[in-house]
């Protein structure tokens, strides 16, 4: 790859990913989220490099691989500069290394009693901030295992930690390369659409960077999608369960697995419904034996009402929420989050079943797009849409048509303005910004482009 004529021959995409690596090293070492003017424009400056490189690269597979390990290396020593959720990661992994339950205590119960349950426990909490550290933990269990990882490897340090916890993810990026390159040659699209996910500067800060685990789960995800299109069911079921057991979102998808197990019309309605509920068993046998070590009744009751919180108590970065919430202000005086959180749940569901019931999932192309809509509209009507949650659908439209979460990763990062001022208060013209750029493709594609082939290269 370094010899002189490659060097000759490729002089501009060396250039980008020079310039990207300067760009990397100044985001990771020498940026505060409260420099907005910075943050914006080292993110839009690597994502325009991001976009060239692919373009002018996408036929040099290895060399578009080797950059993307290069960059995520450069976040290695660093500690995450956007996002506090990494102390409470430490602080859950602590908990289990000293014997205690991390969903039966929150951080505050013992500060606020004076005790001291792990080294660093103060330090760790103000890092935290009062608001995580006032609520229970919801980490599922193959995330707090990654979390009791980085605490028995680390020991004290908590940049070792971090480093640990980014090493997994780092691996978890390239086993999501592996299956989704794999998966992707399978269905007969170009190979080269995986790199709009792992050389993506959103994915490469935001789960290497920033330590998001929904890399880990991401990799279960397509693991097990590779394997049902395999026709490995069970074994897939068990990879989709950790992919659940990482993060709870792939629970949304199950009932569109229902139509595509029955497109089979050679076998008895019998047959055909053995494997989705086989699916299911499976799925929630394992999930269920994940959370075992973990269980009692009062954990049942905080983990349930923590996850209630994002619908209920939680707003950051909605969209059509935030115009119910002005709407129920004009006529209440007041927030109405809690009542509208239920409908929310309520219309989720709905629109889940609906599609899962009339739309077409049997290939598999139709079933990944039909996994990014219903997606899509739990975050279109969501109370709470941090930035790496749009991971899930980044990488669930490489296998579709839509590019829309490909311009949401870019837009997003708008998103992180609240946090240039001292109260992190929302401007909600930035916010209607982002919204209406993601809408406007969103309608673009889904809407007027309806017809058009599910399989448009990029």
């Amino acid at each position: 790859m370094f010899n002189l004529t490659f060097l000759k021959l490729n002089k501009i995409p060396i250039l980008l990913a020079f310039l990207s690596v300067v760009f990397y090293i100044s985001f990771a070492y020498d940026l505060s989220r409260t420099d907005y003017l910075k943050l914006i424009t080292l993110y839009l400056g690597l994502f325009f490099l991001f976009y060239k490189l692919i373009q002018l690269q996408k036929h040099s597979i290895n060399f578009l691989l080797v950059i993307a390990i290069g960059f995520r290396l450069i976040f290695l020593f660093a500690i995450p500069n956007l996002s506090q959720d990494f102390y409470r990661f430490i602080w859950d992994g602590r908990m289990i290394l000293e014997g205690l339950n991390p969903y039966l205590y929150t951080p505050e119960s013992f500060i606020l009693k004076g005790e001291l349950p792990v080294f660093q426990a103060l330090e760790l909490y103000t890092g935290m901030g009062e608001l995580n550290g006032s609520h229970f933990t919801n980490y599922p269990p193959l995330n707090q295992l990654c979390f009791t990882i980085a605490g028995l490897l680390a020991g004290k340090s908590i940049l070792g930690s971090a480093m640990v916890m980014r090493c997994i993810i780092i691996l978890a990026d390239l086993g999501t390369l592996y299956f989704g390159k794999k998966l992707l040659e399978r269905l007969k699209i170009p190979v080269h659409h995986i790199f709009w996910y792992i050389l993506n500067p959103f994915i490469i800060i935001e789960l290497t960077g920033n330590l998001h685990f929904e890399g880990l789960m991401l990799f279960f995800l397509v693991w097990s999608l590779y394997l049902l299109h395999c026709g490995k069911w069970k074994v897939a079921a068990v990879i989709f369960a950790c992919s659940v057991s990482v993060k709870l979102i792939p629970l949304i998808f199950l009932p569109l697995l229902f139509q595509h197990f029955l497109k089979n019309q050679s076998v008895s309605v019998f047959k055909r419904l053995k494997n989705p509920f086989g699916f299911y068993t499976i799925v929630g046998l394992v999930t269920l034996l994940f959370f075992l070590p973990f269980y009692s009744s009062q954990f049942i009751l905080n983990y349930t009402n923590t996850v209630a919180l994002w619908f209920q108590r939680f707003e950051f970065n909605a969209s059509l929420y935030y115009i119910a919430r002005e709407i129920g202000y004009s006529f209440r005086g007041y927030n109405e989050i809690a009542i509208i959180g239920k409908y929310i749940i309520l219309l989720v569901i709905a629109f889940v079943f609906l599609i899962a019931i009339f739309r077409k999932n049997k290939t598999h192309i139709q079933l990944i797009t039909g996994m990014l809509l219903v997606l899509s509209f739990y975050y279109f009507t969501a109370t709470t849409v941090h930035p790496w949650y749009i991971a899930t659908l980044l990488l669930l439209s490489i296998f579709t048509r839509y590019k829309f979460p490909l311009v949401w990763s870019c837009v997003i990062i708008l998103s992180y303005l609240a946090y240039a001022n001292a109260e992190n208060k929302e401007n909600l013209w930035i916010i209607g910004l982002e919204y209406l750029i993601v809408f406007g493709v969103f309608i673009w594609e889904v809407v007027i482009k309806k017809g058009h082939s599910s399989r448009v290269a990029l």
